[in-house]
């Protein structure tokens, strides 16, 4: 080979990988920066986590029991990030505060076997409890309950998401957390 066709062969080799490094770069560049990773997500995000939803709980089979009941108040939170590009679902946490009827909390307590609740043990306690709401959330709550809690509710069925709940029938108030599974 001579000298000329070495030097060729080697400059176009040379330009070729530079090519290739270019593009490389841009992929790169292009992947690494994600549309859903915005501030107007984020800041999406942080708005509809803030809000006090008023509307029924849809759908009423994740909170069984409950009757025909007065009003609601609940949140959610993300668990993960949803302005992520990363693949698979973002998970999200519920809280909610629920007026019953007198007739629905005594159904309640009586069909689920609530019981006076005291916190336990760190391996035995639910999820959350009231004491754990969220500010928005907090003020709804009665101002001393008499919380009941039933393990048979929580793990009752259709039980699409982790559930915890607890019952005041005094104040027919119900305070609930859903996780999804």
């Amino acid at each position: 080979m001579t000298r000329r066709a070495l030097v060729a062969v080697l400059g176009g080799s040379a330009a070729l990988l530079l090519v290739v490094v270019g593009c490389v770069g841009a992929v790169i560049r292009a992947v690494g920066h994600e549309p859903g990773d915005t501030p107007g997500c984020r800041e999406s995000v942080r708005a509809e986590e803030a809000k006090v939803h008023t509307k029924r709980w849809d759908p009423p089979g994740e909170l069984p029991g409950l009757g025909d009941y007065l009003e609601i108040h609940w949140q959610l939170r993300a668990s993960g990030d949803p302005c992520s590009r990363a693949p698979g679902p973002t998970d999200w946490a519920y809280q909610g505060v629920v007026r019953l009827r007198p007739a629905d909390a005594r159904t309640l307590a009586q069909r689920y076997d609530f019981v006076p609740y005291a916190p336990a043990e760190p391996d035995q306690a639910p999820l959350a409890s009231p004491a754990d709401a969220w500010p928005a959330l907090a003020p709804i709550l009665p101002a001393a309950p008499r919380w009941l809690h039933s393990r048979a509710y929580d793990e009752a069925t259709p039980s699409t998401r982790g559930r915890t709940a607890f019952l005041d029938v005094e104040h027919l108030t119900f305070f609930f957390t859903l996780h999804d599974r």
